[in-house]
């Protein structure tokens, strides 16, 4: 173990880790009701994938041929997105909420061990801003969905609010690097 591991964190980092934890058991409280835990659970399911490859199948069938470059496009970033949220786990090794607090109420079972940063966040983000810089019409689906996506985490006690924040940042880095390479190729 590196010995910068054996140190203690600084007080202004202890005082953020401990207002992450806070925020975070304050947005799982909501997971205490069934219906809103189902509610978030099923949104989690449903920002796993399903949503995001159903539309990135529907986009060619509802908008033509030529939206089969834009699902392209999703899927590439995606993969992009994946690469990064995958050496980021990796390095952070960071423990989920449940695993510190028992305050925290897990709802579903996470996909892997560890929480930063939000991987479905990072997608639904990095996927979202790729679709509509391709079709701005679609906001008003992906953009509420997004957000409740992200919302979900830290209810269902899977991420800290700071892991969803990250997720975001790096979805939006992707995608708009994503989206400024595509510009380029195609100007």
């Amino acid at each position: 173990m590196a010995d910068s591991m054996l140190t203690p964190p600084s007080p202004s980092l202890a005082r953020m880790r401990a207002w992450d934890l806070s925020l975070c058991r304050l947005l799982n409280r909501a997971n205490g009701r069934e219906y809103v835990g189902r509610f978030f659970a099923l949104i989690s399911r449903l920002g796993n994938g399903v949503f995001w490859y159903t539309l990135m199948l529907l986009l060619p069938l509802l908008h033509g041929l030529g939206a089969l470059a834009v699902s392209l496009h999703m899927a590439v970033t995606g993969a992009v997105g994946l690469a990064i949220y995958k050496w980021l786990k990796a390095r952070t090794s960071r423990p989920r909420p449940f695993m510190v607090s028992d305050q925290i109420i897990r709802r579903v079972p996470p996909l892997d061990e560890y929480s930063f940063p939000s991987g479905h966040t990072l997608h639904a983000v990095a996927f979202s801003i790729v679709l509509l810089s391709h079709l701005p019409q679609w906001f008003w689906m992906v953009v509420p969905f997004t957000a409740l996506v992200a919302i979900s985490r830290p209810v269902l006690g899977l991420h800290y609010p700071s892991d969803v924040l990250a997720g975001a940042l790096i979805g939006a880095l992707v995608a708009g690097t994503s989206v400024s390479l595509a510009q380029l190729l195609l100007a």
